[in-house]
């Protein structure tokens, strides 16, 4: 069985196909495409409060693109769905149904908790030790989601309004900062050896310039060795220094403080990459409807 999912977020919009087997309850699953377009709809949506219209006929022709990618991958069942940016768009479900009748493919706008549930999905294919405590946090253009993990269950989650593009277009209230520290600090308590579990595209690059190999820990003093690297040359230098993306550049270093503010807060000294997203954890969900 294939199945697919489109990530419809602040910064870029993915499509990711999988092969997906089903054994009992387990899923087991092998990629077969990942596709992605930096759309950046955060950034009219953060300003202005809306999708303006040349986005939205941009964003149609990546949803008609997706569909016959889709078609000819022979995709059995799909989702997509649309965060921060799409749902707090004023005129995100007037987008959305208007892509529908133009392209019929239909675009949940889910909640920030529904995304951090997805995002958490992720965690029973991952393959972690179970008897530890995990902080899982997933940075994305326009939230954060927070997860709190012991014993293998999810003991509390929440979406924060923090993203590297919102950072970017300067809509970041002092006090949203002080309510992801409060909650972070609330949930952890006085544990200690909290594992933080980062997850998203800017994690992941700056995961893979720290040389370390998958599966390995990278450490706060590492993320903020590289962060702080980063920070120090103009954007163009940036570029091709750590060999970025133009639409990954001007975000990273901001994506990376918040994981670094993450982990403070945490006490935590390590954090985990998987290559794992919403994506994911979408095809996670769409393959139990199937079992």
């Amino acid at each position: 069985m294939k199945l697919a999912a489109i990530d419809i977020g602040s910064n870029a919009i993915r499509l990711l196909i999988k092969r997906v087997v089903i054994e009992k309850e387990s899923v087991n699953t092998d990629k077969i495409l990942l596709f992605r377009v930096p759309l950046r709809l955060g950034e009219d949506v953060f300003k202005e409060g809306k999708v303006p219209d040349e986005k939205g006929e941009k964003l149609l022709k990546v949803m008609k693109s997706f569909k016959l990618l889709m078609e000819v991958n022979e995709v059995d069942d799909y989702r997509a769905c649309a965060t921060s940016a799409m749902r707090e768009a004023l005129n995100g479900i007037e987008v959305r149904d208007y892509i529908y009748s133009m392209s019929e493919v239909y675009i949940d706008l889910i909640s920030g908790e529904e995304e951090a549930s997805l995002i958490f999905s992720n965690w029973k294919t991952a393959g972690l030790p179970i008897k530890k405590t995990y902080l899982y946090v997933d940075v994305g253009g326009g939230s954060t989601e927070v997860t709190l993990l012991e014993n293998g269950q999810r003991i509390m989650s929440r979406s924060f309004k923090i993203g590297a593009v919102r950072l970017l277009t300067s809509k970041v209230k002092d006090t949203v900062w002080n309510e992801l520290k409060d909650f972070i600090v609330g949930v952890v308590k006085e544990q200690e050896n909290v594992v933080t579990i980062g997850t998203g595209g800017n994690i992941s690059k700056i995961f893979k310039v720290s040389g370390q190999k998958a599966n390995d820990f990278i450490s706060y003093q590492d993320i903020e060795g590289i962060v702080n690297a980063m920070d120090s040359f103009e954007l163009e230098e940036r570029i091709e220094k750590f060999n970025l993306k133009p639409n990954r550049a001007d975000v990273i270093v901001l994506a990376g403080k918040i994981y670094l503010f993450a982990m403070k807060s945490a006490k935590s000294t390590n954090m985990l990459v998987p290559k794992m997203g919403l994506a994911d954890g979408l095809i996670n969900e769409l393959a139990l409807r199937h079992v």
